[in-house]
């Protein structure tokens, strides 16, 4: 008996969820470039949400930015927006920048 038939080994290749994500190759969509404005962002941010919100790992997603703290926009949320529902993250660049605007 050969070795090939003692053991059965699944050759499935494995599929993590970033695999079936919406977003997959679309990253401008939902990393800001160099000193986007607060209306660009917005409207780029609108644009993602539209894809997050038909996603089929929009949570796995969701879950994966707040445990890692990630940047941009991630399952239907930015760093603003996970920061503002108590998760950290190294850099919420929405609150920062309007709380500087309000001390000013």
């Amino acid at each position: 008996m050969a070795v090939a038939e003692l053991y059965e080994y699944d050759m499935t290749p494995f599929v993590s969820w970033q695999d079936l994500a919406e977003c997959k190759g679309r990253t401008k969509l939902f990393f800001p470039p160099k000193a986007e404005r607060p209306q660009a962002r917005a409207r780029r941010e609108a644009k993602a949400n539209k894809l997050c919100a038909n996603c089929p790992v929009h949570e796995e997603c969701r879950s994966f930015a707040r445990s890692h703290r990630e940047y941009g926009y991630w399952g239907g949320e930015s760093e603003e927006d996970r920061h503002l529902a108590g998760f950290t993250v190294s850099a919420p660049i929405g609150v920062r920048a309007r709380l500087q605007h309000e001390a000013s």
